[in-house]
């Protein structure tokens, strides 16, 4: 187990930390388990576009273009600080919250019928 607070817990309890894996087995059920706490995690953050959606009056507020640029610098920032291609992060997050912003329009319209 690494001692670097600014690393990730272990995917799960059952699970083995990374760097204890000796077979495939142990990857994929890593995987697995984080892949399950990610998509927990997305939950929670497309809730917040729907408060999101809820809170802002008008349907011009939901696309904003700096608060978008800076959400991606910031996930691309965090990534390379914890030694993870940037870029790659960078386009994962840009297609994130274009899909954010996607739903966050569809519950903007839908509260508004």
């Amino acid at each position: 187990m690494s001692d670097d607070p600014s690393l990730p817990p272990a995917p799960h309890d059952a699970c083995k930390i990374p760097e204890a894996c000796t077979t495939m087995t142990d990857v994929r059920a890593g995987i697995d388990a984080l892949d399950e706490r990610i998509v927990e995690l997305l939950a929670t953050r497309f809730g917040y576009m729907r408060a999101a959606a809820r809170i802002k009056p008008e349907r011009g507020m939901v696309r904003d273009e700096d608060r978008k640029a800076q959400v991606i610098a910031q996930a691309r920032a965090r990534a390379e600080q914890l030694g993870l291609p940037g870029a790659v992060i960078g386009e994962m997050w840009e297609l994130l919250v274009e899909g954010s912003i996607a739903y966050e329009l569809d519950h903007w319209n839908r509260r508004r019928r």
